[in-house]
């Protein structure tokens, strides 16, 4: 039986065809798989696009008609996958994380799948969104070389979008971390050690994500499978070094908020010492005022002083005196 795993969304499914070749195109939204079973001939691709994964029965149906393995259904369903992928002979089987922001700021994971086989390809997504639209836009004004190819170069284009679609979310990072450094130059607050907090977790799932990409990117560049011809293999590679482009920015990111959690922890034990350096020095003025004081105030019949005229001024000139010298000397030792 097979069982939703990992975060719902109330989104009825919706599946969207798309079949094309080197002179003709053709899409269209259907409501069910009957609707689009048999596919074209051989010559044809069919891209069959499924936003949603709420209804079991429709991808059981997919799993019958294409022969697809239990378990990879089973995969499809679990949105808690590591990046992978699954060569089973006569379909390839591909799972990566995409990246969005939702109305708090906060980075959100979400897993597509594709399917690839010899003239379709099959691509799921938990929810619906836009990131596929400039490829179909390419499809339907014949730009570039996408109509001319197989199945497999599809599945490049979904890559590639998916990998540069982690850039626009580094450069978001990089807007922040820099938003960060300059309240670090500043005084920084606590508030500050949160958002650096939250941010390097956020950098850590990403890393997480993309990390397993690296190796799986690899191995489909050097793929012997017949899914993956030879004209297509250095696309694949060429993605795969642009995920080592991301690997790279990430570390570097993650390094630079190490850093900054660094600076602030030393920014406030700076500013612990400084207010610690002054409450010293208050502390050294009066104790030798603190002295003088206890010895005229002792309960003792005959004191001398006590008789004098200007005792009382006498004793609040010699204490300005030795606070005014001793401010004096911390000042020239630069102590203040």
């Amino acid at each position: 039986t097979l069982i939703h795993i990992g975060q719902r969304h109330a989104e009825k499914a919706k599946i969207l065809l798309c079949e094309y070749g080197e002179s003709h195109f053709q899409e269209r939204e259907i409501g069910s798989l009957e609707r689009i079973l048999p596919l074209s001939d051989g010559k044809a691709v069919a891209w069959i696009h499924i936003d949603g994964l709420q209804e079991i029965p429709l991808l059981e149906q997919i799993g019958s008609a294409f022969g697809l393995h239990p378990l990879i259904l089973e995969d499809i369903l679990n949105t808690e996958q590591r990046p992978k992928s699954e060569d089973h002979g006569d379909y390839l089987y591909i799972v990566l994380k995409l990246f969005h922001e939702d109305t708090g700021g906060v980075l959100i994971p979400e897993q597509v799948s594709i399917v690839l086989g010899p003239n379709w390809l099959i691509s799921l997504q938990e929810k619906r969104g836009r990131l596929f639209d400039p490829i179909r836009e390419r499809l339907r004004n014949e730009k570039g070389r996408l109509r001319k190819a197989g199945a497999d170069y599809l599945a490049h284009a979904l890559l590639d979008a998916i990998v540069d679609s982690y850039f626009v979310v580094l450069d978001q990072f990089g807007e922040q971390i820099e938003s960060l450094e300059g309240a670090l130059i500043g005084r920084p607050s606590p508030l500050t050690l949160r958002a650096i907090q939250a941010l390097k977790r956020e950098i850590i799932s990403l890393r997480k994500s993309v990390w397993p990409l690296r190796e799986m990117l690899g191995g489909l560049g050097r793929s012997d499978s017949q899914l993956i011809r030879a004209p297509s293999a250095p696309y694949f590679r060429d993605v795969y070094d642009h995920t080592v482009q991301v690997i790279d920015t990430i570390e570097t990111y993650r390094e630079m908020l190490s850093g900054m959690l660094e600076i602030y922890l030393s920014s406030i034990s700076n500013r612990m010492n400084e207010i610690m350096k002054v409450l010293t020095v208050i502390a050294t003025v009066f104790m030798p005022l603190t002295f003088l004081v206890g010895v005229y105030g002792t309960n003792f019949k005959y004191l001398p002083e006590l008789e004098w005229r200007w005792g009382y001024f006498t004793l609040w000139g010699v204490m300005i005196c030795i606070a005014v010298f001793m401010l004096i000397v911390f000042r020239r030792k630069k102590w203040l």
